[in-house]
């Protein structure tokens, strides 16, 4: 008579870990009462730091998708946020109206498109110059691929900073001014706001939708990582060969990777441009 064997197969873990949710509510709660804390000792001067690291924090969510999930070390990566930062600049501005005339003739106040159409195409142009970085580089590994990535991130901000001749694009080292801020559903987040009788002031506006932008990213990242393309991307972190063997297609989850990180950098360099109001190629310089 034959006996079962007993199952040895350990149950499989939640999706999102106890101990990080309990970490993202300690962030929420602490992340709801900084400004308070800091605008106490140093004004909004401080409360403007903190969004500028909210921002940085959006970043290195996206590098981590790279670098972090994929293995795959790109130094380049400040050139998506720059792309991202210029989509929202050209489209969000009247520097084309002012240099195309038959841009000046459909749009005479300025190409001034909203957010739900800027931020889509930032996403898709940044995603795009992500595949773009990847598709040569597949073969690359470690230092080399580092040195590639490191020399695509400088040649963006070189396009960048001569594309004012012999056509205008991007006003060069001047910049491009007078970008539009963030409109969501006709809230404008540049101007102060009395909410349950406290006053925000646009720096607190900013800040409270980069926490929001946050928490779905780290949540976007937190389902990547435990999804079958996450395990896949660690796979090919370790191994890259034993994971072609078994079965993955490294060349597709690589370049996942690659649009999947630009991404959140073409997010993050969009909203930097909302926030600032200005863009200039010097922001994006690698030191």
């Amino acid at each position: 008579m034959n006996t079962p064997i007993p199952s040895t197969a350990v149950a499989a873990p939640s999706r999102v870990p106890a101990k990080t949710l309990a970490a993202l509510l300690v962030f929420l709660a602490v992340a709801l009462c900084a400004p308070f804390f800091v605008q106490s000792f140093g004004g909004n001067y401080w409360v403007r730091v903190l969004d500028f690291a909210l921002l940085y924090i959006m970043l290195a969510l996206g590098l981590n998708i790279v670098v972090g999930f994929a293995g795959l070390l790109d130094l380049g990566y400040i050139a998506f946020y720059a792309v991202g930062a210029y989509s929202m600049a050209l489209l969000g501005s009247p520097h084309l109206a002012n240099q195309f005339e038959w841009i000046h003739q459909l749009f005479p106040n300025g190409l001034h498109l909203t957010m739900w159409l800027v931020l889509p195409c930032a996403v898709l142009i940044a995603a795009t110059f992500g595949v773009l970085l990847g598709a040569p580089t597949l073969k690359l590994r470690g230092d080399y691929l580092a040195i590639v990535t490191l020399g695509f991130g400088e040649i963006i901000r070189i396009f960048m900073n001569n594309l004012d001749r012999p056509v205008n694009i991007t006003n060069g080292p001047k910049g491009i001014t007078a970008v539009d801020p963030v409109h969501i559903f006709g809230f404008d987040f540049s101007k102060s706001h009395e909410i349950f009788g406290f006053k925000f002031t646009p720096v607190f506006m900013y800040y409270y939708l980069l926490v929001f932008l946050v928490i779905v990213i780290v949540f976007i990242c937190l389902r990547l990582q435990n999804s079958r393309i996450g395990r896949a991307w660690v796979a090919i972190r370790e191994d890259e060969i034993a994971a072609k063997a078994m079965g993955i297609n490294t060349r597709n989850m690589k370049l996942l990777a690659f649009g999947m990180g630009a991404v959140f950098g073409g997010i993050s360099g969009a909203l930097f441009a909302s926030f600032q109001g200005f863009v200039s190629p010097e922001s994006f310089s690698l030191m």
